[in-house]
């Protein structure tokens, strides 16, 4: 509290910016959102203006401290009407966006496959009686509109269409896109410019478990007890990167369907386990390679300090040096050596630009 004149004391609910770290995942956690302000003009013996900059809630958290490096942290909306729904999701951390339609029947398994940080629902959709994540923001009815969420879609990638993402046909699915990217407008803005892709996915790609049957094959977590350390994931992640566990996961809880891709997976797999060298020196490089998607998302966010940026430039050269163990393999998946890209253009900005051992901060510079 604070005094305020003789006898008077005004109770306060803010925290001090140097405790923000502390509080910010107690409240977080039990489902607040959390204003962020800043003071805008200099102190002096009048008020001080202060803006609110951003504002933290559960599926819009990008502080390292409050997300787990093997689960992606989703923030997902979903619009039911009638016997269809809309369900798209964005892991603001990752840059990851995308959106289906698909039978309203089906919609709580997929919720139940994405586990959601947060919910965003319309104001009016009824909810009663169903299992749905701790954290639900309501939004009006209005953003959840067809026209009105398209428009907010072709704003933001800057467009005439939505034709190129696929959902031109699939009113719901844009529907949900767009109620997300008017939420992080309003609440997480500086994360916009990493959001420069959304693609549109449909569960038919896929074979859909329903919770019963994810629960029944122990897929994340024993049956009887739920402990995480009982089930298939536990058991079969041995990957080296938090980008593959989280991969992995998606995997494992999203089937495929289509044969060609299955067997393009199977054929990579194979091929590693033929080539027992060049997997071990792979392995062995991927041990030091960092959370690049994460990495990636902080630098476009501007919130990457010169250790990230550090982190990125050695993750960089390192898959170079993956790129270069592949091209000197006899039969390597040519699929799999024209994905990486180790961009040595910017590995050389960085150089130039960083030093080699950086401070934590870019308060006391990096050059």
């Amino acid at each position: 509290s604070r005094e305020m004149g003789k006898g008077h004391r005004v109770p306060m609910a803010g925290i001090p910016y140097h405790a923000l770290n502390s509080y910010l995942g107690r409240l977080i956690n039990k489902g607040y959102k959390v204003a962020i302000c800043e003071q805008m003009t200099p102190p002096g013996k009048g008020l001080v203006e202060r803006e609110v900059i951003r504002v933290v809630t559960p599926g819009t958290v990008v502080e390292p401290s409050l997300l787990t490096d093997k689960h992606n942290n989703y923030l997902v909306s979903l619009i039911v009407r009638g016997n269809e729904a809309g369900i798209s999701y964005v892991d603001i951390t990752t840059g990851e966006f995308a959106t289906t339609q698909l039978p309203a029947n089906q919609a709580l398994d997929e919720l139940a496959r994405l586990h959601p940080a947060e919910l965003l629902l319309p104001q009016t959709l009824e909810t009663e009686g169903l299992s749905l994540p701790a954290s639900v923001t309501r939004l009006e009815d209005y953003w959840f509109d067809p026209e009105v969420a398209q428009q907010t879609l072709l704003d933001h990638f800057s467009v005439a269409s939505v034709e190129g993402y696929g959902c031109t046909r699939l009113p719901l699915a844009i529907s949900a896109a767009g109620s997300i990217i008017h939420y992080l407008q309003e609440n997480q803005r500086a994360v916009l410019g990493q959001l420069t892709q959304l693609s549109t996915y449909s569960t038919q790609s896929f074979m859909v478990l329903d919770l019963q049957t994810r629960r029944n094959l122990e897929l994340f977590a024993s049956a009887r007890w739920g402990d995480p350390s009982g089930g298939l994931l536990s058991v079969t992640d041995l990957t080296n990167t938090p980008m593959g566990s989280r991969l992995l996961k998606r995997w494992l809880g999203q089937p495929l369907l289509d044969i060609e891709r299955l067997q393009t997976r199977q054929d990579t797999v194979e091929w590693f386990y033929q080539n027992t060298q060049v997997r071990r020196r792979v392995m062995s490089i991927l041990n030091d390679i960092a959370d690049m998607e994460r990495l990636i998302n902080r630098v476009r966010s501007g919130i990457a300090t010169p250790r990230d940026m550090m982190a990125l430039r050695s993750s960089l050269e390192k898959l170079a040096e993956i790129k270069s163990e592949l091209t000197a393999s006899v039969n390597a998946p040519g699929w799999l050596h024209s994905e990486l890209k180790p961009c040595p253009e910017v590995v050389d900005l960085v150089k130039r630009a960083v030093a080699d051992e950086p401070p934590a901060t870019l308060e006391h510079g990096g050059a």
